[in-house]
């Protein structure tokens, strides 16, 4: 596994990636800019007239819940475009990483297994469905640990396994649906739930780097093209009678 990291690691730079590399980060910023704001105005909304909103409709029993959530949020609110930079790195690197799977997958596959059969590039709507879903999986999974991050640091442990999980997961069935049916690569990841996870370790210690987590969609992808071979076990076939008949 370490070896698939760091091979990982060592292609990102490399010539034939690095243009992906560039258009990966530069959609990375204006998806995260854009959100964080968003994001920010969101929580300010909220800690102004959103507890309001919210007694009117619950009842007036619910109103010293709401004023301690109301609190939380205005808190949250403070921190403004950083903190939801932070917050929603992992659900953006996991829509951008739905973008390029095929690209970070076919340029590992032609350097480090060219004597074994190619995958097949996965349907732009289903790429864009998988990374749509664990975005949104991710943001509400982070939504309900919130309120631990601010009042406990165990939100924090929460955070980050709750990243491992989700990122492990989306990358490992984006590369092995290039070679199995969803239906198959779900069942694959639901058998070796335990490498997987402990690899998707690797990947919320990734995007948990400032600045450096904008590459996460290209390292997590390379990473999980390795770790879906090494489970599969070797297959060599020719390339060429392989590429031939796509």
């Amino acid at each position: 596994m370490l070896d698939a990291a760091v091979k990982a690691l060592s292609q990102m730079i490399s010539p034939p990636m690095r243009s992906i590399l560039w258009r990966s980060i530069g959609l990375a910023l204006v998806l995260i800019t854009v959100l964080a704001i968003g994001l920010q105005r969101l929580l300010s909304w909220f800690a102004t007239h959103g507890e309001v909103w919210l007694e009117g409709l619950l009842g007036p029993s619910w109103h010293s819940s709401l004023e301690v959530l109301a609190w939380i949020v205005s808190i949250a609110a403070g921190f403004g475009v950083v903190f939801g930079g932070v917050f929603l790195m992992p659900a953006i690197t996991s829509l951008v990483a739905s973008l390029f799977v095929d690209d970070v997958a076919d340029i590992v596959e032609r350097e480090h297994y060219p004597a074994e059969r190619p995958g097949v590039a996965l349907p732009f709507s289903q790429a864009i469905f998988e990374g749509v879903k664990t975005a949104l999986l991710t943001i509400l999974i982070y939504l309900a640990a919130l309120p631990l991050v601010l009042l406990a640091g165990a939100g924090f442990l929460i955070f980050f396994l709750a990243a491992a999980w989700l990122l492990g997961r989306e990358y490992f069935e984006l590369a092995a649906m290039r070679f199995r049916s969803p239906e198959e690569a779900k069942a694959m990841r639901r058998d070796h739930a335990a490498t997987i996870f402990t690899a998707g370790l690797f990947i919320a210690a990734f995007v948990s780097i400032p600045v450096v987590n904008l590459a996460t969609p290209i390292f997590g992808m390379a990473f999980m093209v390795h770790m879906h071979k090494r489970l599969s076990g070797s297959r060599p076939e020719l390339i060429e009678p392989a590429r031939s008949v796509r």
